[in-house]
This record gives structure tokens, sequence and C-alpha cells, in this order.
């Protein structure tokens, strides 16, 4: 043990010896990853038995056993395992002529509270997000879903980090199929550590290739989390990482937020079609003006006053690119800037990038126009992972309207749509139910009926009761 875990010259790890009914016991911990004064606890009740003057007759370990004061101890018979226990904030005790050890959960992970998280605030609803610690994201989970079918499946991934993972599902709801293979891709991940957790297991899994689309939705909300279990969805959450991913998702699972849900209902299609509409401005508003710039003749009467006003010695489109790559850099430096100076950056963006920049004829205003209105629309994207592919096809889009102008744009287009409509995500198809076609299920994505009407579960996810009123 000594050599395997490095005792002598890893500092964290530490021994305890102590003599128990004249017998040597060894207690093997990791300091950080355990709770002290659980340990000391337990060294006061093991000490005690010697202490009493009528030592009690029978075996000494189970003694030791009935005087360990914690709900949960299980035995091992192998050093791997242990090692892979203590390893992992468990302490292991080692008793003298045993040929198994003694495994105690004293785990106490450094880490934050379940806080709010930033990327998926709501005005109405729980303030509680997921964290870095997986045994509090179960509970999470479980706190809103009592359900004695609700099945949290732990298993270790990595050569070296020896990873927790956890997969969730409601049995007699999730597609077994799914599930299997869910399992199956997760035991079959052959890697040293998950350093980069949960995106590193999405790769294994889903292998998107060189595909932007995200394949799997991320969420730091156990309400939305709770929600998808209920629905069929499986879950897979990974130690170290606060976002839980969601098997299987479609292109429309990453347009929808939970602040829709918790409004009236017509009031969240409201904001349903305001952010779909930001999406497509988004996505089409930068190439439809760069197109009408470069081809005025398509201009109707009535909008002839598009176009830029003014000309500069930079073509057009040379701005756009390097309109859209400022904001790009924007964002990055918002990201990586100290809380007390993002002030001063956002002085500096507005000054040097927005007015100077007119000024002296790098921009024209207009560019400066849609290129913001183009952002406004990324950001008001649900999924972070979503904007960021739709902002790299309309950069795409840009250099086709600019090479081959209309039949650049209807080409680009719709051989953007046939990409999404072809796409699948572990059997399911990406632009579900629009391709193929179920209208009961689009009119959902399109208005955000009241709870009790919905009353089938997405049959993407449920090939098995359905029904959402009652058990089965």
């Amino acid at each position: 043990m000594s050599e395997r875990i490095g005792i002598g010259t890893s500092f964290d790890v530490g021994i305890r010896k102590l003599y128990i009914l004249d017998k040597e016991v060894q207690f093997y911990f990791v300091n950080g990853l355990c709770d002290i004064q659980y340990i000391i606890e337990l060294l006061k009740e093991l000490m005690s038995l010697d202490a009493n003057e009528q030592k009690k007759q029978g075996h000494v370990r189970q003694q030791i056993e009935n005087r360990l004061t914690h709900v949960q101890v299980e035995p091992v018979k192998t050093i791997d395992d242990s090692i892979t226990q203590i390893l992992s904030g468990l302490i292991a005790i080692y008793i003298e002529g045993e040929s198994e050890a003694l495994i105690i959960d004293v785990r106490s992970y450094p880490g934050r509270g379940p806080e709010e998280p930033d990327t998926e605030r709501v005005v109405r609803g729980s303030r509680d997000g997921y964290t870095e610690n997986i045994i509090e994201n179960t509970a999470l989970t479980r706190r809103r879903i009592r359900d004695e079918r609700l099945r949290n499946e732990i298993m270790k991934v990595g050569k070296r980090s020896k990873t927790d993972i956890c997969l969730s599902y409601i049995d007699g709801i999730a597609d077994t199929t799914l599930i299997n293979v869910i399992r199956k891709e997760l035991e079959a991940i052959d890697i040293d550590g998950l350093t980069m957790a949960d995106k590193v297991v999405e790769e294994f899994v889903v292998k998107q290739g060189i595909n932007p689309f995200p394949v799997v939705r991320y969420t730091e909300r156990p309400d939305v989390a709770a929600t998808h279990l209920l629905e069929g969805h499986v879950l897979v959450i990974v130690d170290s990482s606060p976002s839980v991913i969601i098997f299987p998702t479609t292109f429309f699972h990453h347009v929808q937020h939970a602040e829709e849900f918790r409004q009236a209902p017509m009031v969240g299609t409201f904001l349903r079609w305001v952010r779909f509409s930001g999406m497509l401005f988004s996505m089409f508003i930068l190439p439809l003006w760069l197109l009408m710039v470069v081809n005025p003749d398509i201009l109707p009467e009535g909008l002839d006053f598009i176009g830029p006003n003014e000309t500069t010695n930079i073509p057009i489109f040379v701005q756009m690119l390097f309109a859209e790559l400022g904001i790009e850099l924007l964002r990055m430096a918002a990201i990586h800037t100290p809380s007390p100076l993002a002030t001063a950056l956002g002085l500096v963006a507005a000054l040097l990038i927005g007015d100077i920049a007119i000024e002296v004829g790098l921009f024209v205003p207009e560019v400066i126009l849609y290129v913001a209105v183009g952002a406004i629309g990324m950001f008001a994207t649900p999924s972070y992972e979503m904007s960021l592919a739709l902002k790299m096809f309309r950069i795409l889009l840009l250099f086709v309207v600019f090479f081959f102008k209309v039949p650049g744009f209807v080409i680009g287009t719709t051989l953007l749509f046939l990409f999404l409509a072809l796409k699948k995500s572990l059997e399911v198809p990406y632009m579900w139910p629009f391709v193929p076609f179920y209208p009961i299920a689009f009119m959902d994505i399109l208005i955000r009926q009241a709870v009790p009407m919905k009353k089938k579960r997405p049959s993407i996810a449920s090939k098995k009761n359905q029904t959402k009123q009652g058990l089965a």
C-alpha cells in the first residue's frame, strides 16, 4: 500500500496505525477529500474497545465493524478496489489477519453550493443549480422526482482518473434500447482521464465529428433535467462538472428555455416567438443585407433605401468580417476579464469599435447596426453551443452570398436545411418533429401548451408508457 499510493512521498495521503484488541489496525485516507471529524469519531469508538476492562468475546473484525458508527460500510477483497476507493475520498480499514478491508464513505469534496446557473437564469423559479459534486447532483434530481423507479447507475471511467459517471433514467419510461446503447458506450470509453469531464464523454458517446451543431443538450438546472427525465430522456452526470448531459435531443430542444414554462401559456408562447425571431434575424439578416448591397436590382421600390449611404475604401464584405470577428473577440475578452474591469471593457468597445471606427471610415454605420442585431440574436439563443454553430454558418453564408449572390444564398440555405434534416443523434432525427413531420408535436413547439393538455410523452424518448397521467 505504501508503494502503490505513495505514502511518505505524497503529503496528502495519510495512514494511522492502532492496536485494538491485540490486533494492528491501519487507516488509509486522503486529506482534503475526507471529513476529518468523521475519522476522529471512528477512532474514538474503536479506541473505546481497548478501554473496556471486560473485552467482548468474539471475532475481532465483527467487534470493530459493529463499532463503526457510519451508515455506509462495505467490505472489499482486493487492494486495487480499496486503492480506488481511498483515492475517491473514502477511508479504508485494514485489520491484521483479515482478508477483507472495510471501506467507509467519509467523503467531503471541496466545492461550492447549489447556486443558480448564470447561463440559465429565470425571473421566477428555483435558484438552485447543479454543482461539481455528483452526490449533490443526484440528490437535487431525486428531490424533484421521488419515484421508486428512478435509477442512478454509477460507474468509473478513465484508467487513471477513475471519474464517477452516473446514468440516470426512469425505469418503465425511458427506452431500454437507448439506455443499453448509452451504457455500452460509457463502458467502452478507453482513456487515461476525463479532465474535461462531460465534453469528453459526449465526444465518445455521440461521435459528433465535424458537425458544429450540438447533438446533446447541457443543463445546469435540476428542474429542467427532471422534466426531461419524466419525458423519457436519459441523463449522464459526470463528477466534477456542473452540467448534466441529456440524451437524446433535437434541434428544437436547444431553442426552448425554462422561462417559457414559468409564465402563462400565452406569455410563454410570446417569449418563444420572440426568441425564434431573434434567432432568424441572427442567422439571415447579415447575408440578406449583403445580398441587397451587392445586387441592388432585387430591391423593390419601397425598400430602395436599404444599403450604405456612404462608401469607404474597405469593401462592405470585409467590414462585415472584421465586425463579426470583433464581436467574437469582445465576447472572449468579456469571459476572461475580471469583474472589476468589465465596465472598462464595455467603454473601450463602445468608444473605439462603435464610434471612432465609424468616424475614421473603417466601418459604415449600417454594418455596425446589422452586426449588432445579429449578435443580440445570438445572445438570445438559450443554448450557447447552438448560438456558436449558427454564427459559423452565418459567416459561411456571407462568403457564399459574396461570391455567388442570389444563387449562392438560395443554395447555401437549402444545403443548411438538408444538412440538419439528414442529421441524426442516437438514431433520432435532428429536425424532429418537423422532419419527419408530426403535426401535434410540432404544434407543441410553436405554441407553449398548458401542462394539463400535454398528456403524451415525446415518442422519440419514450417508446412505452407514453401517457403522462398515472403510472403504468
